[in-house]
């Protein structure tokens, strides 16, 4: 086993356990959902008074409960159509949250050019999950491009936790806008495939109908 598969594999079997627990003690999955809002509240604040390392280290602890409620939902058979809702509305309010930190911070010390890349990164993180759940009321699924959340969440990690947020940002900011691009040209194309697979039954049948009104003739 290589050493970055055996710190998977200790990484799942600490996960494993956190859900097993949890699952125990009876917790209501939308109650951690809840308490992991809570506590990227409290890196936004970090963020926002410019603690970066403090902040890359809460958001690693808010990261835990991002991956653990929807086990905990699926160990006690409590996963229902509002949890799933509710996970995804919490979760853009956490992202936006971090965002609004920074854009305090960044205002706060005078670096408007910081400021407008945040609020650039920002509009980027919040097209990506509206044009996929836009697309779908459309198409049956649209999960193309790479900036998705979780890749954002690591990012701003490392970000603050390496003194690298301005780079971060410019990341999120082009790669989550590409990413809006791309489900967009995605979009366009499956919308056409289907509507042209909609036209030819009904282009056949019409077909059909001249050719009988031929004979007829």
């Amino acid at each position: 086993m290589t050493f970055t598969g055996a710190i998977g594999k200790a990484c799942k079997t600490v996960i494993v356990q956190i859900v097993r627990g949890l699952a125990l003690s009876r917790i209501h999955p939308n109650v951690l959902t809840f308490i992991g809002l809570l506590i990227n509240v409290g890196a936004a604040w970090l963020l926002a008074v410019g603690q970066f390392r403090w902040a890359g280290a809460v958001i690693l602890g808010a990261g835990l409960f991002d991956m653990v409620d929807g086990r905990v939902a699926r160990a006690t058979n409590r996963v229902t159509r509002f949890g799933g809702f509710f996970d995804s509305v919490l979760d853009r309010y956490s992202d936006l949250g971090l965002l609004v930190g920074l854009l305090v911070w960044y205002g706060s010390i005078n670096r408007s050019p910081y400021v407008v890349l945040t609020a650039v990164a920002m509009m980027g993180s919040v097209m990506v999950s509206y044009t996929r759940a836009r697309a779908e009321t459309e198409i049956p699924t649209c999960k193309v491009g790479f900036m998705e959340r979780p890749e954002r969440v690591v990012l701003m990690i490392i970000g603050a936790l390496f003194d690298r947020m301005p780079e971060v940002l410019w990341v999120i900011a082009v790669l989550a806008n590409l990413t809006v691009v791309h489900r967009m040209i995605f979009t366009w194309q499956e919308s056409k495939r289907l509507e042209e697979a909609q036209l030819r039954p009904a282009a056949a049948r019409t077909a059909a109908a001249t050719r009988g009104t031929e004979k007829q003739d």
